[in-house]
């Protein structure tokens, strides 16, 4: 399994706009083979940023989906951003 998880830092002002046209990506990535969570939404507190999570059951699953990654549009909007990559070996309930 792996998640990606992290944040992306827009202006404040495109924020909900920008989580927004996302939509289309976290529906696509819903319905794709091996996405077991994935979420882009807006900081509760933090009026620049964007939260990002995802769930695969494996980095090929990922790789198919993820393609040539975000629009262009999506890639100017990013001022920074800091996503990392988790690789778990192993998920127990609490």
């Amino acid at each position: 399994m792996l998640i990606i998880a992290g944040h992306l830092t827009v202006d404040p002002t495109e924020r909900d706009s920008y989580v927004a046209a996302c939509a289309p990506v976290v529906r696509a990535a819903l319905a794709t083979e091996g996405c077991l969570d994935f979420s882009i939404t807006a900081d509760t507190i933090d009026a620049s940023r964007v939260r990002v999570y995802e769930r695969w059951e494996s980095e090929e699953q990922l790789l198919a989906f993820r393609g040539s990654g975000p629009s262009d549009d999506q890639q100017t909007a990013i001022i920074d951003a800091a996503v990392h990559r988790y690789i778990i070996a192993s998920v127990e309930d609490p």
